[in-house]
């Protein structure tokens, strides 16, 4: 009789047993909860520091099915250090998941395309990454190449390690390309001055033929790259500064780039359209007036920058 009531009973236990571990792996702490919270993991943490402090932050019904779950798994081992991102309506099983691949946590960034390195610099301060001073001070050996774009960046990743991310992007998305930096100066112009794909290689077009003729360019971007006002009117006195950017008092092209262009500013760079115009003129609401004698232009500026 003892032995029908000890068959009995562990029967019932394998028939519990399966129950007990799918609501201890499988079902979360609060299916209901939505806070995400930043867990850390450091170096050389072992499995059963990992599950107490998971268990005391909340994030799981109990230390015992996630050490029971890691041990089946044989993953004691891969449990990577780290920054990661949970909430208590994530299971063991996706917990773990997450540990083991190291997905630690991450924030999106978008660098807009004609920013130059002090509004990135500024913006990534905003974001909590040290780094506009010494962004200003690289500005002759990166303007123009931290392609502008969207980038996930971990937890405490430092300056350079983001900065190697946008070089990284920029000679991915020009591949193939022929950019030189003369050609990247030119797509900076084009990226600050005009808007559509139309206008850029219209513009294109005028700034390489006045090139070519010994004509000033007299872009009005390169100024308020120097000043760093906000504005598109130019005084008499900007176009006066003293700098190898002002293309009002130097010919050829500004020193470097004045900002970093977008894809389509540089093919806009590269593939110009020729036309009539030796003259534009961008005006409020992004609108451009293209001229082909000087009167035309001035005629174009008194009327629509009164």
């Amino acid at each position: 009789m003892l032995e029908k009531e000890e068959i009995l009973i562990f029967l019932i236990f394998l028939l519990i047993f399966p129950g007990f571990i799918w609501q201890g792996i499988y079902l979360p702490k609060d299916q209901s909860s939505s806070e995400e919270k930043l867990f850390r993991i450091e170096r050389g943490e072992n499995l059963f520091q990992i599950a107490k402090n998971l268990e005391e932050e909340d994030l799981i019904k109990s230390k015992f099915w996630f050490n029971f779950y890691i041990l089946m798994k044989g993953a004691q081992r891969k449990l990577q250090a780290g920054d990661y991102l949970f909430n208590s309506s994530m299971s063991v099983g996706e917990i773990t998941k997450k540990i083991i691949s190291g997905d630690i946590a991450k924030e999106k960034i978008t660098i807009i395309e004609g920013w130059d390195l002090k509004q990135i610099g500024s913006y990534l301060e905003n974001k909590g990454i040290a780094g506009a001073e010494e962004l200003d001070k690289k500005r002759p050996e990166l303007e123009g190449y931290l392609f502008p774009d969207t980038y996930w960046i971990k937890k405490g990743e430092s300056l350079e390690e983001i900065i190697e991310k946008m070089k990284a992007n920029f000679q991915k998305k020009t591949k193939g390309l022929k950019i030189t930096p003369e050609i990247l100066i030119m797509a900076s112009l084009l990226e600050k001055e005009v808007k559509t794909k139309e206008d850029k290689e219209l513009v294109s077009g005028i700034l390489w033929k006045r090139l070519e003729n010994n004509i000033p360019l007299q872009v009005d971007a390169t100024i308020t790259y120097i000043t760093g006002k906000k504005t598109i009117r130019i005084s008499k006195e900007d176009i006066q500064i003293d700098s190898p950017y002002n293309t009002y008092k130097y010919l050829g092209l500004p020193k470097g780039p004045i900002c970093n262009p977008g894809l389509e500013s540089i093919l806009a760079s590269i593939y110009p359209k020729d036309s009539p115009y030796w003259y534009y003129l961008s005006v409020p609401g992004g609108k451009t007036i293209f001229s082909e004698t000087l009167e035309e232009h001035n005629i174009a500026k008194a009327k629509y920058l009164k």
